[in-house]
């Protein structure tokens, strides 16, 4: 504020000068009339730069207050943000075990629906009315995977589902038909009625076997096998319906491969999808049908294409290296989705068609935990869902995308029981 005391001072003293000195010579005049316009021209320079001054200090002080005000929205936002991405704790009041935990933001409600045994892969009815799952959980009478039915808002603490599959065999995949009376499922029955040898290691490594004796099959909601769709030899199972009610895609053996296939829903017009070395399956059409997202392992050296033919010969699989493929339903502009490493899998189209809920591990040094994870269908914005620390897979939305479906370890008392949970889903 120098500048502008300054001004003020030359302003008196050009004020003095004209008042006090009337009677002087020509030559005196003229001087100080020089002396006066250049005290003018200063106080003139010196006001504008005031006047720039008063500009300065007033934007800096505007630029101070919308700095305040910015820091102040900032930190508002990073407290929305941080509370939007953190739920309350959610326990069950009878273990006091977790059934949310806080960083599952997606998760508004939940509720276990199995409280014992290995219950999986519950899909819903077109109409979101019911669910079809498989379970070996011998307090149900059954020593093997076996299929179960369930109106969507019950729970099994006390009480036991109807089984709707012949309680022979070993079944799996079972997937709800259009009209909500019939499913199909894959099953071993015809060639043994008893529960296959389920070999869990082979030479130390976790295996998975594809017994050729599955076929698929079409059962009405009261048990009877209406239609068999597939007759090749080999392994015929992982069925799973269009919503568009049009197609099945399904994992077949009949090439000497597992590749993906698709056929009518009463088995005609069957259509190979993959034709690459390597396991392909657990596939899953996109809300419009238009795609297909499903896991794939992929052998590329020698010593790990002979392992896996080796494997594949006494009809076993290892399922510690998979990731996620996605193609459009004629299996054109296949392409990989993921590249992540470990075990990516149990892939399910999000109801917006334009991301992928899937299973990995890929953050675990041994194995575990399992967790659910989002993705964009360009393999972009990955997000983690679940923050279990055992085991959380096979996540299923409801049709109307209100609900999830999927199975966890969570709330099972430490020990190795995988139930079913259904969580309100928020985006």
């Amino acid at each position: 504020f120098l500048p502008f005391k300054l001004s003020l001072a030359k302003m008196a003293t050009s004020s003095f000068i004209d008042t006090e000195f009337t009677c002087v010579s020509l030559q005196e005049k003229t001087t100080i009339a020089i002396n006066i316009t250049k005290i003018a021209r200063i106080s003139l320079l010196l006001l504008k730069s005031t006047l720039k001054m008063k500009i300065f200090y007033t934007l800096l002080i505007v630029s101070v207050i919308a700095s305040c005000k910015k820091e102040v929205k900032r930190a508002e936002n990073e407290s929305a943000g941080s509370a939007e991405k953190t739920t309350t704790v959610v326990l069950d009041p009878a273990t006091n075990d977790t059934l949310i935990y806080p960083e599952e933001k997606h998760f508004k409600s939940i509720r276990q629906v199995t409280f014992g045994g290995d219950n999986a892969e519950a899909y819903w009815s077109f109409d979101d009315s019911k669910l079809i799952f498989q379970s070996n959980y011998k307090n149900w009478g059954v020593n093997c995977d076996q299929m179960f039915l369930m109106n969507a808002e019950e729970t099994f603490k006390d009480k036991q589902p109807p089984m709707i599959s012949t309680g022979k065999g070993r079944t799996t995949c079972s997937y709800f038909l259009p009209d909500g009376k019939h499913i199909v499922y894959g099953s071993t029955h015809l060639k043994d009625e008893n529960c296959p040898e389920v070999p869990l290691k082979r030479d130390g490594k976790y295996v998975w076997p594809v017994y050729d004796s599955f076929d698929i099959f079409v059962a009405d909601l009261e048990g009877n096998i209406t239609a068999q769709l597939t007759k090749e030899p080999g392994y015929d199972a992982e069925a799973t319906v269009s919503p568009k009610g049009d197609k099945i895609v399904f994992t077949s053996m009949r090439s000497g491969d597992l590749e993906l296939y698709t056929m009518d829903i009463d088995g005609k017009n069957v259509k190979q999808i993959t034709n690459e070395l390597g396991y392909d399956g657990g596939a899953f059409f996109s809300p419009d049908g238009s795609k297909l997202i499903f896991r794939a392992s992929r052998p590329r050296t020698e010593k790990e294409i002979k392992e896996y033919k080796d494997l594949l010969a006494q009809g076993l699989v290892q399922p510690t290296e998979m990731e996620l493929f996605i193609c459009n339903a004629d299996g054109s502009e296949l392409r990989q989705l993921t590249h992540l490493g470990n075990a990516n899998w149990a892939p399910f189209f999000h109801p917006s068609g334009e991301k992928i809920l899937f299973s990995s591990n890929f953050e675990a040094e041994r194995g575990f935990p399992f967790n659910l994870y989002l993705i964009d269908i360009d393999g972009k914005n990955l997000e983690r869902v679940t923050h279990g620390r055992t085991f959380d897979a096979f996540p299923v939305f409801s049709n109307d995308g209100k609900k999830l479906a999927f199975s966890s370890n969570r709330n099972n008392g430490g020990g190795r029981d995988t139930n079913l949970f259904i969580a309100e889903w928020q985006d």
